[in-house]
């Protein structure tokens, strides 16, 4: 255990999300996504709810963007967990509005991320992607 960091943040994770870089990308997944044929890195966190694992992710990295998912696969439309979703990342300390994303962008989207987080989320559709931020430097 370490001090602030939210304990389902293992160390492959903490890992992964120092190791990105400006603009690089991350992916934290549905159970039914098909994380090990489309990952580059890919980060096991079975057993772990996908909005517990988004805001303990929100809570250590810095993100310019957020894009999710949308219910089969059409923007215009937005499920329960993507309601969730969208009020999660709207809190603090980043007040990020979601941009939700057909499946023809987020598929090959998610396949190009840095790495991909594959969730024991049992709900459909149930997929963000984060691009990281840059800090600024310290004063």
């Amino acid at each position: 255990m370490l001090f602030g960091i939210p304990p389902v943040l293992g160390p492959d994770l903490l890992h992964a999300l120092r190791a990105m870089g400006h603009g690089d990308e991350i992916a934290l997944v549905d159970a039914n996504y098909p994380a090990a044929e489309h990952a580059r890195r890919l980060i096991r966190a079975d057993g772990i709810d996908l909005l517990t694992m988004l805001g303990a992710v929100l809570k250590v990295l810095p993100v310019e963007e957020a894009m999710r998912a949308a219910q089969d696969n059409d923007p215009a439309k937005r499920g329960p967990i993507h309601e969730q979703i969208d009020a999660l990342c709207g809190t603090e300390p980043q007040w990020l509005a979601v941009r939700p994303l057909s499946g023809e962008e987020l598929y090959p989207r998610i396949k190009s991320c840095f790495a991909i987080i594959a969730t024991g989320e049992q709900r459909l559709y149930a997929n963000v992607i984060l691009r990281k931020g840059a800090l600024p430097p310290a004063s």
